[in-house]
């Protein structure tokens, strides 16, 4: 925890992230220390899915605080794009390079396109939102984008991990069950609460009657668990998507008063409790990658996972960007960030608890090298990146350049 407060300070704009640090130091103490216990996520599937679901959910409640831009079809424009192309067609090409490189079965295929379906909200802070501003123009296009592309997905990939459950049940009838219940009634439902609570909490915070109950004014952070906890646990209640609706909720909490000091209370706490799960996953990531969680890799699945980084997202954003009034740079690098991560992690656990795909451990083996790629890969490349783009934004704009 204290290396998690100090390491964002310490690293700077160096060129590697807080997650690469805690990758090799799980890696290494988990590889030279021998009376450490096994964090193999296949033995330990319930705390592996619970464990990762946590931190997604808090990462989407933070999220959805930090949007400064008010939703809109016109100001979203770049995420509905995001969405509803760049996402099912890297489903596709993900499904298709499980079939035809890996070599695994149908309900497989359609497992590994949802879990590598989502990007992350949990390990890309350089290339999202750092915090909400009062100005709701403060968010440039690249940061928006990937920030609310991230807070949606998340959810959006949820119907078709269901899809693979009940291919691999071989469920007769099922295609009008999915589309009634985990597509329709489970998304409405979502964003139903997410709206629901977020309105009846963003009055309590800002507007009750007496300022003994409007939080606002006493300035408590952890306040921002309980909304999120709240809000998940009553969409799950209701037989809803629960990331959708922190997200949802988030959103509305933020549009309720949206230039009050009390969400970068909220949004504060949300980080801080975020970096700490986060660190904790990531640290038992390395430690299962170097005690055996890779074994047995094959050089198919490093393909695969390399064209899922390196080809498939960046040419599915840039087919979903095409003609959108944003600058080559801005598209570029929207289209290259997919970062993948804990997100993967949970619905690959989920799944796996759910139905049988076959051998877990090469399902493992795929996402986890994606993952641990994603990692260094974007982790390498974000600060460059963004400080490219914010200096060409920046001379557009006729401004003095940030300095490097």
């Amino acid at each position: 925890m204290l290396a998690a407060a100090l390491l964002p300070r310490l690293l700077g704009k160096a060129p590697f992230s807080m997650p690469m640090v805690f990758l090799a130091v799980g890696a290494v103490s988990f590889g030279t220390i021998g009376a450490l216990p096994d964090p193999d996520p296949i033995r330990y599937a319930t705390v592996t899915q619970h464990l990762t679901e946590l931190c997604v959910i808090i990462s989407l409640m933070g999220a959805g605080l930090a949007l400064n831009r008010p939703v809109g079809l016109c100001r979203w424009a770049t995420t509905w794009r995001l969405l509803a192309i760049a996402m099912p067609v890297s489903m596709i090409a993900v499904g298709l390079l499980g079939w035809a490189v890996l070599g695994v079965g149908l309900a497989a295929s359609v497992l590994l396109a949802a879990v590598l379906a989502p990007t992350d909200p949990v390990l890309a802070t350089e290339v999202q939102v750092a915090e909400p501003a009062d100005d709701e123009n403060d968010d440039d296009e690249t940061r928006h984008a990937l920030t609310a592309e991230a807070g949606l997905n998340d959810g959006l990939a949820f119907p078709f991990v269901y899809a693979a459950v009940a291919l691999a049940a071989a469920q007769a009838g099922w295609v009008w069950d999915w589309l009634a219940v985990d597509v329709l009634w489970r998304l409405t439902v979502g964003v139903v609460c997410g709206l629901l609570i977020g309105w009846l909490l963003g009055k309590l915070f800002f507007s009750a009657p007496s300022t003994k109950f409007r939080l606002a004014e006493h300035a408590e952070g952890f306040v921002g668990l309980a909304a999120t906890f709240l809000t998940f646990g009553l969409a799950e209640l209701a037989e809803g998507y629960g990331f959708v609706a922190v997200f949802v909720c988030g959103c509305t909490i933020r549009a309720a008063e949206r230039s009050h000091g009390y969400h970068r209370v909220l949004h504060q706490y949300i980080e801080q409790t975020e970096r700490m799960v986060t660190v904790l996953i990531i640290f038992l990531l390395g430690g299962a990658a170097a005690t055996g969680l890779l074994a047995g890799i094959t050089w198919q699945e490093i393909l695969v996972a390399a064209a899922v980084l390196l080809v498939v997202r960046p040419l599915a954003g840039l087919v979903a960007l095409a003609g959108r009034g944003t600058g080559p740079r801005e598209r570029a690098v929207i289209s290259f960030f997919g970062v993948r991560g804990v997100g993967s992690l949970f619905y690959l656990a989920y799944a796996l608890q759910a139905g049988d795909f076959g051998d877990p451990r090469a399902l493992w083996r795929i996402v986890a090298v994606v993952v641990i790629g994603s990692i260094v890969l974007h982790g390498v490349t974000a600060s460059p990146s963004m400080r490219i783009v914010d200096r060409s934004r920046a001379l557009r704009n006729g401004d003095d350049p940030p300095p490097d």
